[in-house]
């Protein structure tokens, strides 16, 4: 079950986190994995880990370095757009250059990433996740702008999926707090004289009480994925520990 054999995946942000875990969750699967980072030599060195894999640079914010990757891809099956960055502030904290780099890396990635690998999708009639975030759903204090750029990658979903119901199939992801490099670069500039204090209150947010891992958020890209999750389209899935539901 769940076989990806003869597939082809790209994921942004893969070297790292959410991606990495997602690398090793496909290509262990059979998928042979595009992991497109800013950081190059990550990329490759996770790349050399993995059967069928390599690591490429990409910067999700760049027409020109997307369509640089793309050129070297002639199959494209899974497309996962994965790369993010926090910002912590409401809007009266909240500066316009803070505003348009969160939503640009976080939401226009999605569209530029996505457009330019459209024509490969719909040839190979694919699948595309989009991670989200619990962000994108509700509003969480000091958040602003990242709530407002995870929005937008809920309603792009939503849309894609009405636009190209028979061609494609797109998804959405909405994780909670999971503990990867992403949290604890959070950790770090925000909270560094009070990081164990801040470990305690991100887990107690989820009625679980605990942060969920990259490996879980991994495997329910890989379900979306595959053949068994033929009928699931324009779907945005909530792995938060319960958050949302409390």
């Amino acid at each position: 079950m769940f076989d990806l054999k003869g597939k082809v995946a790209l994921i942004t942000g893969g070297a790292s986190g959410i991606g990495a875990a997602t690398a090793r969750r496909l290509s262990e699967a059979g998928a042979d994995v595009i992991i497109a980072d800013l950081n190059e030599n990550a990329a490759k060195m996770l790349a050399g880990e993995l059967s069928g894999a390599k690591g490429v640079a990409m910067d999700v914010t760049s027409a020109t370095s997307i369509a640089a990757v793309m050129q070297g891809i002639n199959r494209l099956d899974i497309l996962v757009n994965n790369a993010g960055i926090g910002l912590v502030g409401g809007i009266a904290q909240t500066e316009e250059a803070d505003y348009t780099r969160v939503m640009t890396v976080n939401a226009t990635s999605v569209y530029l990433v996505t457009s330019a690998a459209l024509p490969l999708l719909l040839a190979a009639h694919g699948s595309i996740v989009n991670i989200g975030s619990v962000a994108g759903l509700i509003g969480i204090k000091q958040r602003f702008a990242y709530c407002a750029s995870k929005g937008a990658v809920i309603a792009m979903t939503r849309q894609l999926a009405v636009e190209y119901p028979k061609e494609l199939r797109v998804n959405c992801i909405a994780p909670g707090t999971v503990q990867s490099p992403f949290v604890e670069g959070y950790l770090q500039k925000y909270h560094a004289h009070e990081i164990d204090k801040m470990r305690v209150e991100l887990a107690a947010r989820q009625p679980m009480g605990r942060l969920g891992t990259p490996e879980e958020i991994a495997a329910m890209v890989h379900y979306i994925c595959s053949p068994e999750a033929g009928f699931m389209t324009g779907s945005v899935v909530t792995i938060d520990g319960g958050w949302t539901a409390a």
